[in-house]
C-alpha cells in the first residue's frame, strides 16, 4: 500500500512505484498543489502526478518563480508549500524563492530530481553535490533517498520538520530510485523505518512566573509602544486590548502591516526605513516596547538601547532578545500569551501617552496625503496606491514586489481589515509579486487578487508570468486579477539608495530601463491592458479594473523623482541625498532635489540650502 489514507491504499497496485508512493504521501500530509517546471530528472514524480491526479501540478515559468508560489502558497494559507524541479540548473534556480522562504520563516519542501545513483561522484550532465548546494537555505533537513524503503521515513521527516521549524526543506530523488518499485510500507525488520504523516499543533504559553514579570514590567511603564509581526497574525484582537489596557501606540513591521486595522486612531502605520514619522516618534519617544511576533532587522529604528525597557512574545525561543535587549522574554502563542497576560495588567487611566500618539497618527496622515496629491511629471506614484485604499475589495488578496513601490505600499495603502497582503520581506527579492498573487489567486479563486510591481520587476519575471495568469483566469471563480506597473524606467530604490548611503549621483547605465509596452502586452495576452498618464487616469483605471471580466494590467507612467524619504530623520542623515542631487545635471535631478525639499518640509524640517 502507498499510503495510510483509504484512498491512498485505494490508489495501491502491484507496479506502483517509488514515484507514486511520493505523490499518495504528499496527499496523505494535505497537499493539493505543488509548483514546478517538468525536466528528464523528475520524470518519475511527473508520470506519478498525472496517474494520481492530485495533488495538481502548477507549471511556472521558470523554477525560481515556481519556488516563489510555494513560499506565497504558505504565507496565504499557514500551510505547506511544495516546490518540484529537475537536477542541476532546475535545482540551482529553485534557491532564491527558497531563500525567501527561509528568511521569511516560511514552510516549503523541495523535491528535486537527481541523475541515477550509478553515476554520482562522476562529473556526469547536469551533476551538482545537491545536498552541500541546499545545505544551507534547507538547514533544518536535507537528504537524498537512495533506497526505496527511505522515502516515506524521509518526506515525513522533510515535512514535519519544515512544518515544525517554519523553514524550507528538501529531499533529492535520484533517477533510477524514482522509478523503482515502491516498498512495502508494513514491512517490520531490521533497517527499515516505519513513519506515518501528521503533526499536531500544541498550546504553548509561558510560565506563571514570566507572566507575572512581564506584567510588573508593563504596569510600571508610562510610555508603552507595541510593535507586531506576522507572527501575530491570529492575535489581532488580542493586540488590540492588549493596546487598550495599557494605553499604547501600535506599529507594525512590514510583514506585520496586515495584522491590525491601520485606521485604529493609536496605529502609527509600518516602522522602519519605509516606515512613518508617527512610527518613528513611538519609537524614538517610548519607555516601555513589547514586541509581538516580529524579528524585523530595521535595529537602528527601534528604541536607543536603555532608553526602553522590553517585554517580547515569540513562539521561536531562537528570536527572543535578537533584535533589542528583553528584559522579560515569554515563549509562547501570541494570542494565548497575551490571553494570559491580560487578566495580570492594571488597566491606564492616564490616557496622556496615547493622545500624542493618536496626535502623531492624525498628523502622518496629512503629510500622507499631501504627498500623494503633489504634483508630479506625468502622475506621483504615491497617488496611485493612496487611490486604491476605498476601492480594494473586502476580500481581496495582495501581492507587492520589491521597489519603490514597496514603500508606497507601505505608507499610503490601508488594508480594510481581512485583507491579506504578503511580499518578499527578509530576502527582499525581486520578482515576487506575480508569482504570490498566482499562489493566492489558485489558493483562492474566489477572491479578487491585487498584485503590485515596478518595471524592474516585471521585466526581471513578471512579464513572463503574465503568460501563467493569460493560461489560467478561465478556470476561476473570480476573473479578476489586477497588476499594477509602476513605469518611471528606473530602478527607482537602488536610485535613491546610491544617493542616500554612498552620496554618489544616479549611475545611468545602471539604473536606466528600457522601455516595454507592458499594457500592451497585456492585450496581447488576451487580458485587459489600460494605460495611466495623467493624475485624472488614475481613479478610472481601479474602478474598470476592479470590475473587469478578465485580468487587467494597470501600466502608470510615473515619476522616478519622488523620493524614498525615511522618516523624521535630522539633516545630517539626508545631507548625502543632497549632495548626490547636487551633482546630477539632468532635469530628474533637479526635479528630485525640489521633491526632496518639500517633503522634508511637510515633516518640518527647514533644511539648509
Amino acid at each position: 500500500m502507498l499510503g495510510g489514507t483509504v484512498e491512498g491504499k485505494e490508489a495501491a497496485v502491484a507496479d506502483a512505484t517509488v514515484s507514486d508512493l511520493v505523490v499518495a504521501r504528499l496527499a496523505d500530509w494535505g497537499v493539493n498543489r505543488v509548483f514546478g517546471y517538468s525536466g528528464d530528472g523528475i520524470d518519475g514524480v511527473m508520470g506519478a502526478l498525472r496517474r494520481a491526479g492530485r495533488p495538481e501540478f502548477v507549471q511556472a515559468r521558470h523554477e525560481e518563480t515556481a519556488a516563489f508560489m510555494a513560499c506565497g502558497h504558505a504565507k496565504y494559507t499557514g500551510g505547506l508549500g511544495v516546490c518540484l524541479s529537475t537536477q542541476g540548473p532546475g535545482a540551482v534556480h529553485l534557491l532564491n524563492g527558497l531563500y525567501d522562504a527561509r528568511l521569511d520563516s516560511q514552510p516549503v519542501l523541495a523535491l528535486v530530481g537527481q541523475q541515477v545513483t550509478s553515476v554520482l561522484g562522476s562529473g556526469y550532465q547536469q551533476e551538482i553535490d545537491l545536498v552541500r548546494l541546499y545545505g544551507d537555505v534547507c538547514a533544518q533537513f536535507v537528504q537524498t533517498a537512495y533506497t526505496a524503503e527511505q522515502l516515506p521515513m524521509l518526506l515525513d521527516r522533510a515535512i514535519r520538520t519544515a512544518l515544525a521549524t517554519r523553514s524550507p526543506t528538501c529531499v533529492i530523488l535520484p533517477h533510477d530510485v524514482q522509478t523503482a518499485p515502491a516498498p512495502d510500507l508494513d514491512a517490520h525488520q531490521h533497517g527499515i523505518m516505519v513513519t506515518n504523516p501528521g503533526l499536531p499543533v500544541p498550546e504553548l504559553r509561558p510560565r506563571a512566573d514570566d507572566l507575572r514579570a512581564a506584567a510588573d514590567l508593563l504596569d510600571a511603564g508610562e510610555r508603552v509602544a507595541i510593535l507586531v509581526g506576522q507572527g501575530a497574525r491570529a492575535a489581532a484582537g488580542e493586540v488590540v486590548e492588549l493596546a487598550e489596557a495599557l494605553g499604547a501606540g501600535v506599529t507594525a513591521s512590514l510583514l506585520g502591516k496586515p495584522v491590525l486595522d491601520e485606521g485604529l486612531p493609536f496605529h502609527t502605520g509600518v516602522m522602519g526605513h519605509l516606515g512613518s514619522t508617527a512610527s518613528s516618534m513611538l519609537m524614538s519617544e517610548c519607555d516601555t516596547l513589547v514586541i509581538v511576533g516580529s524579528n524585523d532587522p530595521w535595529s537602528e529604528f527601534y528604541p536607543a538601547p536603555g532608553q526602553a525597557r522590553a517585554v517580547q512574545i515569540d513562539i521561536d525561543g531562537r528570536r527572543l532578545g535578537m533584535r533589542y535587549p528583553v528584559e522579560v522574554p515569554l515563549l509562547g502563542d501570541a494570542a494565548e500569551t497575551i490571553r494570559a497576560l491580560l487578566p495580570l495588567l492594571t488597566p491606564r487611566s492616564d490616557r496622556s501617552w496615547r493622545q500624542r500618539v493618536e496626535g502623531e497618527v492624525t498628523r502622518w496622515r496629512d503629510i500622507a496625503r499631501q504627498r500623494a496629491t503633489a504634483e508630479a511629471e506625468p502622475v506621483n506614484p504615491q497617488y496611485v496606491l493612496h487611490a486604491l485604499t476605498d476601492r480594494l475589495p473586502g476580500d481581496a488578496q495582495v501581492s507587492v514586489d520589491v521597489g519603490s513601490v514597496t514603500y508606497w505600499y507601505a505608507r499610503h495603502l490601508r488594508l480594510p481589515v481581512g485583507v491579506d497582503a504578503h511580499l518578499s520581506s527578509t530576502l527582499a527579492s525581486m520578482g515576487s509579486a506575480l508569482p504570490y498573487g498566482l499562489a493566492a489567486k489558485l489558493a483562492a479563486p474566489h477572491r479578487p487578487v491585487v498584485a503590485l510591481a515596478g518595471d524592474g520587476a516585471m521585466q526581471m519575471s513578471g512579464l513572463a508570468e503574465l503568460l501563467t495568469v493569460a493560461h489560467r483566469w478561465r478556470d476561476w471563480a473570480d476573473p479578476r486579477f489586477v497588476v499594477l506597473v509602476l513605469h518611471n524606467r528606473d530602478l527607482a530604490e537602488v536610485s535613491w539608495e546610491q544617493r542616500e548611503m554612498e552620496g554618489d549621483p544616479r549611475f545611468v547605465d545602471s539604473q536606466r530601463l528600457p522601455d516595454a509596452p507592458y499594457a500592451l502586452w497585456a492585450e496581447l495576452l488576451g487580458l485587459h491592458g489600460l494605460r495611466v498618464t495623467t493624475p485624472g487616469e488614475v481613479d478610472t483605471a481601479w474602478d474598470r479594473a476592479l470590475s473587469a471580466d478578465r485580468p487587467t494590467l494597470i501600466e502608470a507612467i510615473v515619476d522616478p523623482a519622488i523620493p524614498l524619504l525615511p522618516p523624521a530623520q535630522p539633516y545630517e542623515k539626508v545631507a548625502t541625498m543632497y549632495e548626490a542631487l547636487g551633482r546630477e545635471d539632468t532635469d530628474l535631478g533637479r526635479r528630485a532635489l525640489a521633491h526632496l525639499r518639500r517633503e522634508r518640509a511637510s515633516e518640518g524640517f527647514d533644511d539648509p540650502r
